[in-house]
C-alpha cells in the first residue's frame, strides 16, 4: 500500500504525503505552488475559468483532457499529468500557437476567463483531428466569457486547432507517455489515517474491503457533484474513497444486445458505445455538462447520488437498464428503476456500491426519444427530462416505457400514460388525448427554483406529443432546433 500521491508537473514527478482529502487541485496550484494563472471563479464547475489540462494513458496512449480544478480532488490526480497555463509557454520562444492566436484574433478583455480558455483549446489542439466551429462550441460550452463574445475565440481556436500539434509537449510525448506508464504502479494508495484518508484502491476486492471497514467514507468517482459539498456546502468529509485506479471499474463492453458500462467509465469515455444505441443518447449525454464534467464525471456516480434531477437514470431507465451492486465478495443485480426509493433514498446497504450498469440496446421493432428542458441549452440542471421507449409494429403500440426526471422525488416511470398507449394508433393524434391526460396520474411535480409545477406538467405533456410525432409517420414540422439527431 503506498501512502504518498505521485503526479507529473513539468516533466518531474511530483510526490506528496501530507494530503488533505478534501484538498482541491485548484488550492493547490494557486495556495501551494504559487502557479496563479488558474483562475477561481465559480467554485462549481460551470464558468471554466479553473480549467487545466489533465494527462492520462488511454488504451495505451497519452491524451489530455480538459477538468475543473475547483472541484478536483488533489488525489485523484495520482498517476496523471497536470498541464495548467503557466506552463505553455515555458521553454518555447514565444507564446504557446493557442495563446498566439488568441492575442492576435483579440480573443480577451478583462482576462479572467482566458487561461480557462486557453486551456480548453490546447486540449482541442492537441486532438488530431481539425477543429470546426460546431466542435470547438461544443469544447467551450463549459467556458463562459462575458465580455469578449465568442467570435473572436472560435477564430482563434479555428486557426490554432488544425489537428497538428506542434509544442513542446507533443516534442516530450514519449517521455511522458514513459513516466505515466511507470507511475501506474497498481499499488492501493491510502494517505492519512484511520480517521482521516484520501484512498484510492488499485482492484475492486481491495475496494470492497476497504468500503466494508469504513462504510461511513465518502465514493468518489468524478468529482463533479461531491466537489461542491466541499466547495459550497463547506463540508469535511474526512473519509474520501476514489474509484479512478480500481481495475476493471471503468469497464466499457458492448455485447452485441447491450452494452455494460462500470461505474468509474466517465461520460467521455462511454459516449462512443453509448451513441450506437440512439442519438437521442448521445444528445443527453452532450448536455448533461460540459467537456470538462464529461471528462469526469461517471455514468456511475449520477446514479449512486440518486440525484432526481439527475439526467441519466430516466433514459436508463426508459432504456430497460440493470445496475450491478456489490458488497465484500456478493454482487447482485436489480432493475435501475428499483435503485430509486424515495428522495434521498437507495436501494443500497452499509458498504454497498455500485459497480455497473447493463443498457440494453434497441430492438429493430423499438424507438427511443429523449429530451431535455433546461434554462440553458449547454451545461445546465434539467428542469425536466424525459424518455420514452416505444414498441410498436405497423403503427401499434405493444409496449411502452416512459421515465421523467425532475417531476418526482425520483426518476419514475409514468406507468399510467404507458399502459392508456398500449394497442394505440401511432397515427391517430387523436387517440393520444388520453396518455396525455394520464400523465397528472403519474405525476404531481413540485415548484422551485429552475421550474413550477405547472410549467413541468406543460412541458411534460408536449414532450410526450413531440415523441409521439417523431416516432408515428404523421407529417410535421421540424420538432428539433439543434443537436446530433439533426447531424446524422
Amino acid at each position: 500500500m503506498r501512502q504518498n500521491i505521485k503526479f507529473v508537473r513539468d516533466g518531474k514527478t511530483v510526490e506528496l504525503t501530507n494530503v488533505d482529502p478534501n484538498e482541491t487541485l485548484l488550492d493547490y496550484l494557486r495556495l501551494t505552488e504559487g502557479s496563479c494563472g488558474t483562475k477561481e471563479g465559480c467554485g462549481e464547475g460551470d464558468c471554466g475559468a479553473c480549467t487545466v489540462a489533465v494527462g492520462s494513458i488511454q488504451d495505451g496512449q497519452l491524451e489530455y483532457q480538459a477538468v475543473n480544478s475547483c472541484i478536483q480532488l488533489l488525489g485523484m490526480l495520482d498517476g496523471k499529468e497536470v498541464i495548467t497555463v503557466d506552463d505553455l509557454s515555458k521553454g518555447q520562444d514565444g507564446l504557446h500557437p493557442v495563446q498566439d492566436a488568441m492575442l492576435k484574433h483579440h480573443g480577451s478583455q478583462c482576462g479572467f476567463c482566458t487561461p480557462g480558455i486557453v486551456m480548453s483549446l490546447f486540449t482541442l489542439y492537441h486532438t488530431e483531428k481539425a477543429a470546426d466551429r460546431n466542435s470547438i462550441n461544443n469544447q467551450l460550452a463549459g467556458n463562459l466569457c462575458r465580455c469578449t463574445g465568442y467570435r473572436p475565440i472560435i477564430d482563434a481556436a479555428l486557426e490554432s486547432c488544425t489537428g497538428s500539434a506542434e509544442d513542446r509537449f507533443s516534442e516530450s510525448l514519449e517521455a511522458t507517455t514513459a513516466l505515466l506508464k511507470k507511475l501506474d504502479d497498481g499499488e492501493d494508495l491510502f494517505v492519512g489515517d484511520e480517521e482521516r484518508f484520501f484512498a484510492a484502491p488499485a482492484s475492486i476486492s481491495s475496494l470492497a474491503q476497504l468500503y466494508e471497514t469504513h462504510t461511513d467514507a465518502i465514493i468518489v468517482a468524478g468529482a463533479t457533484d461531491v466537489g461542491l459539498w466541499i466547495t459550497k456546502q463547506l463540508r469535511d468529509l474526512p473519509k474520501i474513497i476514489h474509484l479512478g485506479r480500481v481495475k476493471c471499474l471503468d469497464l466499457i463492453k458492448d455485447n452485441g444486445d447491450e452494452i455494460i458500462i462500470g461505474a468509474s467509465a466517465t461520460y467521455a469515455q462511454a459516449l462512443d458505445s453509448l451513441t450506437s444505441i440512439d442519438p437521442d443518447v448521445a444528445e443527453v449525454i452532450r448536455r448533461i455538462g460540459s467537456t470538462q464534467v464529461r471528462a469526469s464525471g461517471t455514468i456511475g456516480g449520477n446514479i449512486a447520488n440518486g440525484s432526481p434531477i439527475g439526467d441519466s437514470p430516466p433514459l436508463l431507465i426508459a432504456l430497460d437498464a440493470k445496475l450491478t451492486l456489490q458488497k465484500g465478495n456478493k454482487t447482485r443485480e436489480i432493475d435501475l428503476e428499483d435503485f430509486f426509493v424515495d428522495y434521498g433514498k437507495q436501494d443500497r446497504v452499509a458498504g454497498e456500491f455500485v459497480s455497473q450498469v447493463r443498457i440494453p440496446k434497441l430492438a429493430p421493432s423499438q424507438t427511443l426519444r429523449s429530451y431535455k428542458i433546461s434554462k440553458r441549452f449547454d451545461q445546465d440542471i434539467s428542469a425536466a427530462l424525459a424518455a420514452f421507449r416505444f414498441t410498436h409494429d405497423n403503427g401499434i403500440i405493444s409496449e411502452a416505457r416512459i421515465a421523467y426526471g425532475g417531476m418526482a422525488a425520483t426518476p419514475k416511470r409514468a406507468t399510467e400514460t404507458e399502459k392508456t398507449l398500449v394497442g394505440m394508433d401511432l397515427n391517430n393524434s387523436n387517440d393520444w388525448q388520453k396518455a396525455i391526460a394520464a400523465l397528472e396520474l403519474d405525476f404531481k411535480p413540485m415548484s422551485d427554483m429552475r421550474a413550477s409545477a405547472e410549467y413541468r406538467m406543460d412541458a411534460a405533456k408536449g414532450l410526450l406529443i413531440k415523441a409521439l410525432h417523431e416516432t408515428s409517420g404523421i407529417p410535421t414540422t421540424n420538432t428539433r432546433v439543434i443537436g446530433i439527431r439533426e447531424a446524422v
